[in-house]
């Protein structure tokens, strides 16, 4: 989970409307109309995100809204100056009057796979916010159905579009770094309440039958998400974590600290997620058999590589075209100009993901180290 740095501000508020009812003028000849999307639930406060991104992309039209919470829709139309038009009480009404191209989820994470399955039946492609749901059961019923509709299925994640991230791959990919011996990952803050996330969101958040647990799964999927395209969709061959509650009168039903460690033939892999530190931070450590990447933030790494007296902190290259942001390559994969295929968003890539995740839970339940099977291409 991760705040948002760039709310819309009143004056832009007019534009998300204009942008869900009008067609955009003017175009050049030959250039693609607005690609039509909506958005399925208003739980998940990263629709606040998408909200600020959208007036930066002429490219993408916002046809749609499906919430059956009277009180959500309210409050979304009132603060983003949003048309009653714009809002429906079913994800399938929606999809029939709107004929969107792609609905965005922002459900609660246990209400993936039904939004998925909804859009599936009606041929239309699907990005939801991370993880992808809470269980390999439901990874595997949601691959399946995006393979019989022939739709596409993808995850959001933030750091996804972090400079820094591509960065510390390409190094791996070069094989400046040499191979994959140890990642460890960190991304948490001081906990979904003490930032003063929604009472929708944090509702989700709290309840393990909709978040899938706590911390394990609302942060440690980020790292998980990254080892996985950083080994090119290899699943480990163990799985152990173990999680606290630090703070029981604020998290009493989920966990709110973890650790996963990942192990593979020739590499390890430690994944913290937490509700639980003092600052915010999103940032990887990669260590080859000759050097090191390690990302700051999100545009800058440190790199060392063999005979390198010491590291240097340089600015990444800005990510461009499709790889700039959640709008910009869900265009380009509806459009064809982009095959998902083991990248941080892919489904096969977010199937590994669950199957990690579960373990993960299962590992922290029994107290044991859980050994992955491969899976099966069905």
């Amino acid at each position: 989970m991760s705040g948002f740095r760039n709310l819309l501000d009143p004056g832009k508020c007019l534009l998300v409307g204009l942008l869900a009812t009008m067609p955009m003028m003017g175009r050049a000849q030959g250039q693609p109309a607005p690609l039509r999307v909506a958005v399925v639930g208003l739980e998940h406060g990263h629709v606040e995100g998408f909200l600020a991104q959208l007036p930066k992309h002429g490219d993408v039209q916002l046809v749609g809204i499906a919430d059956a919470d009277s009180a959500l829709i309210a409050k979304y139309q009132k603060k983003y100056s949003l048309p009653e038009t714009l809002f429906f009480k079913s994800e399938a009404n929606m999809i029939e009057v709107q004929h969107p191209q792609a609905v965005l989820v922002y459900t609660s994470i246990a209400e993936h796979r039904p939004a998925i399955e909804i859009a599936a039946r009606y041929g239309v492609s699907v990005m939801v916010e991370k993880p992808l749901t809470i269980s390999l059961e439901d990874a595997l019923a949601i691959r399946r159905v995006a393979r019989e509709k022939h739709i596409q299925v993808l995850v959001n994640y933030e750091t996804t579009w972090y400079a820094s991230n591509k960065a510390a791959y390409d190094e791996v990919k070069s094989g400046r770094i040499g191979e994959v011996r140890r990642v460890v990952v960190h991304d948490g803050h001081q906990g979904p309440k003490e930032i003063g996330v929604g009472p929708e969101f944090l509702g989700f958040l709290t309840d393990p039958a909709k978040n899938g647990a706590g911390a394990l799964y609302d942060f440690g999927c980020y790292g998980v998400d990254l080892m996985t395209w950083l080994m090119h969709g290899e699943a480990p061959l163990t799985v152990t974590a173990v999680l606290n509650d630090d703070k029981p009168l604020l998290y009493g039903n989920v966990d709110d600290d973890a650790t996963i460690v990942l192990a593979y033939p020739r590499a390890q892999a430690v994944i913290q997620g937490s509700w639980n530190w003092p600052f915010g931070r999103k940032d990887m450590e990669v260590y080859g058999a000759t050097g090191y990447a390690i990302t700051v933030a999100a545009d800058q790494i440190r790199i060392r590589h063999e005979h390198d007296a010491e590291d240097h902190l340089t600015t990444a290259s800005p990510l461009s075209g499709a790889q700039k942001d959640s709008l910009d390559y869900l265009a380009a994969v509806l459009r064809g100009q982009l095959v998902p295929g083991g990248d941080l968003t892919a489904l096969d890539t977010n199937v590994v993901v669950m199957q990690i995740l579960d373990a993960a839970r299962e590992s922290a339940r029994t107290g044991r180290s859980v050994k992955l099977s491969r899976l099966g291409a069905d």
